[in-house]
């Protein structure tokens, strides 16, 4: 009988079968979510390659996770926990939030794959929090509870966005014509790229060059278009502002961690950008704002790790 880890994204799917005694990881596959029609399909042909049937099975997802009736906020699949778990022929399944997985993985993350941003020192067991720019901005934040890690679920990537410079209000008021409401994520996501840049386009009275995210920061980067590179500016200063809210909301003394797809594409650019500047930035709480270290998370499956580690202690 077979443990399956599972991270869910709003753009791929990643799977791989668990060794419960050693924790180590064998069988990792990367799927394309539009590549099914279902998550059921997905699970049904990865499991079809394995050696013995799969009984235990945990799911990291990018969405809220309470109700049996799971809907991804950035896809188009849902689906029932309770069929499912019939479905597949599972002794147990466990759902839980993209962005809890990813939180508890963070404490078990090799040095090598975390990046430091500025000052600040970690204290030990303090409570961190965990966000990610990729396809949406998940959140989470994590606190230690007896031998364990606990994560704390929300949907902080769609708490309202603030702005910080006159700029970055011109870029609110835009978007607030476009969505109305203007979340964080409508900036902090690879959307949220495309929604900063044509908003940019429109204040200077420029038509958009590029429609894709890979093509705003391969321009910012390569100096070929400086609107581009305002963009990526403008994303940074908005993630520090948004990563000292989270530091503020819970005192997290044990460090913000940035996850997300989107971040390590541009590890160089971000380490001078205005990030820490605009984390600090928070007025009478800026000295308490510089003991925070932050850190850019390089692992390249922390979903998956997390899951296992969830379903780890579950089995325990």
């Amino acid at each position: 009988m077979l443990s399956v880890v599972a991270d869910i994204g709003g753009t791929n799917i990643r799977l791989a079968v668990l060794d419960i005694i050693s924790g180590k990881m064998n069988n990792v596959e990367e799927y394309p979510c539009a590549k099914f029609t279902s998550l059921e399909k997905a699970f049904e042909q990865y499991f079809a390659k394995l050696s013995a049937p799969v009984s235990y099975l945990c799911i990291g997802i990018a969405c809220p996770v309470e109700d049996d009736l799971v809907k991804m906020t950035n896809n188009n699949w849902e689906f029932s926990k309770n069929a499912l778990k019939e479905k597949l022929s599972l002794a147990q399944l466990h759902v839980i939030n993209d962005y809890t997985a990813i939180s508890l993985a963070v404490p078990y993350v090799d040095e090598k794959y975390k990046v430091k941003i500025g000052a600040g020192e970690e204290v030990e067991n303090g409570v961190k929090a965990i966000f990610g720019p990729g396809t949406g901005l998940g959140v989470s934040h994590l606190i230690k509870q007896g031998e364990k890690w606990v994560s704390l679920d929300g949907e902080g990537g769609h708490a309202s966005f603030a702005p910080n410079t006159p700029q970055q209000a011109d870029v609110f008021l835009l978007l607030q014509e476009q969505f109305g409401h203007v979340s964080a994520e409508r900036l902090l996501s690879g959307q949220g790229l495309v929604n900063i840049y044509n908003a940019l386009c429109s204040i200077l009275g420029k038509e958009p060059k590029y429609s894709q995210p890979s093509e705003i920061s391969i321009a910012a980067l390569d100096n070929a278009c400086d609107i581009a590179k305002d963009t990526l500016n403008v994303f940074c200063q908005v993630m520090g502002g948004f990563a000292g809210n989270l530091a503020l909301n819970l005192q997290c003394s044990g460090g913000i961690y940035i996850a997300g797809g989107i971040v390590p594409r541009f590890v160089d650019f971000f380490k001078n950008s205005e990030f820490r500047e605009f984390f600090e930035a928070k007025g009478r709480l800026e000295t308490s704002l510089k003991t925070i270290p932050t850190y850019l998370i390089t692992h390249d499956n922390p979903g998956l790790l997390g899951a296992s580690v969830y379903l780890r202690q579950e089995l325990s």
